[in-house]
C-alpha cells in the first residue's frame, strides 16, 4: 500500500465538540461531521462546582460510541485546574477537579483526560513542576480506567510545560502509569518557539521528543494554526492555513512520518456552522495531499 494512502487510512481525525444538551450529543455531532475520534468537556470547563452525569446519559453515550466506533475518545480537563498553584486552596481545588474529570472519564469509558499542568509566575519553574508532579500523583488515585495526557503550553510567563524538556520533566517523574503520555498542540508549540515553517525546527522538536519522552508517548495532536507569530508565548488558535504557521508550516509538520497514525483533533475557531467541516477538509488534505 502507498505510504500516503496507508497514513490516511490509519489516522483518525476529529474535532472538539460541544456537550450542550448532554455528553451523548458530542457523539452525535462528531458523527455528523464524519469524525472517527473526538474530544469534549465532561462539564462546564469554567466552573469549579460540577454535577454528576446521569446514568441514562452515560448509557446513551456508551451505546452511541459503540454504534459508531469512535476511538479513541478524549476529555479535555477544566481550564481552571492549576496543578502548580502556589496556594493550598488552589492546589486542593485543582486536584479535586482533576480527580472528578478522571472519574467521569472512567464512568463514560473515555480513554484519556488531557490536562494543562498549570503555571506559577515569579517562581522557579523547577519547583513548580515538582509541585505539579505531586498534584498529579494525588489526583490519579481516582483514575480508574482513564489515563492522563499532559498538554504543552504556549510559553507565556509562568508556564511550566511549554517545551518538550519541560513536559518530560513532569511526565517522567510521575509515579503512576495513569499519567501515560502527552498531547501536542501545534499552536502552543509554535507560540513557544518551535517554528514549523522551518523543516529543521520540526525535526528539532521531534528529536527532542524521541530523546526525552519517546514517540510512543505521543497519543494525540491538537491541530491548530496560530493567530500570532512564532515565539510570542501567546495562545491564539486560528483556522488551518489562515495563521502564521500557514499551510507550508503545517505541511512541514505533517510530513514527518514519526507522527503517522496519531489521532488528530481540531480546536480551531467555530465562527460559523461550516468552520469544522472546512478545517477537517484542510486537515485531511494535509495528511493525504494526493
Amino acid at each position: 500500500m502507498d505510504t500516503t494512502k496507508k497514513r490516511e487510512y490509519e489516522t483518525r481525525t476529529g474535532v472538539h465538540v460541544s456537550i450542550a444538551g448532554g455528553v451523548s450529543r458530542a457523539i452525535e455531532q462528531a458523527v455528523s461531521l464524519g469524525c472517527t475520534t473526538l474530544q469534549m468537556f465532561s462539564h462546564s470547563p469554567r466552573q469549579w462546582q460540577c454535577s454528576p452525569i446521569m446514568p441514562e446519559e452515560v448509557a446513551r453515550f456508551k451505546n452511541l460510541r459503540e454504534k459508531y466506533k469512535l476511538s479513541p475518545v478524549f476529555i479535555h480537563a477544566s481550564y481552571l485546574i492549576n496543578l502548580a498553584s502556589k496556594t493550598a486552596e488552589g492546589l486542593e481545588k485543582s486536584i479535586k477537579l482533576l480527580a472528578f474529570e478522571l472519574q467521569n472519564a472512567s464512568l463514560l469509558g473515555v480513554d484519556y483526560v488531557i490536562v494543562h499542568t498549570g503555571s506559577a509566575s515569579a517562581e522557579d519553574p523547577v519547583a513548580a513542576r515538582k509541585r505539579a508532579v505531586s498534584s498529579l500523583n494525588e489526583a490519579v488515585r481516582s483514575a480508574g480506567s482513564a489515563r492522563i495526557l499532559l498538554e504543552n503550553t504556549a510559553g507565556r510567563r509562568g508556564d511550566i510545560a511549554s517545551s518538550v524538556k519541560d513536559l518530560a520533566e513532569i511526565l517522567n517523574a510521575c509515579e503512576s502509569s495513569a499519567v501515560s503520555g502527552i498531547c501536542l498542540d501545534t499552536c502552543h508549540a509554535f507560540a513557544a518557539g518551535y517554528d514549523f515553517r522551518l523543516r529543521d525546527e520540526v525535526d528539532r522538536m521531534f528529536n527532542e521528543m524521541e530523546k526525552y519522552i519517546g514517540m510512543d508517548k505521543l497519543k494525540l495532536i491538537h491541530c491548530n494554526d496560530s493567530k500570532l507569530a512564532a515565539g510570542t508565548g501567546i495562545d491564539r488558535h486560528e483556522h488551518l492555513g489562515k495563521g502564521h504557521i500557514g499551510l507550508e508550516g503545517l505541511q512541514n509538520f505533517f510530513a514527518d512520518q514519526r507522527i503517522a497514525g496519531i489521532p488528530l483533533i481540531l480546536e480551531t475557531p467555530k465562527e460559523t456552522a461550516e468552520d469544522d467541516l472546512a478545517n477537517l477538509k484542510t486537515l485531511r488534505q494535509l495528511i493525504s495531499p494526493a
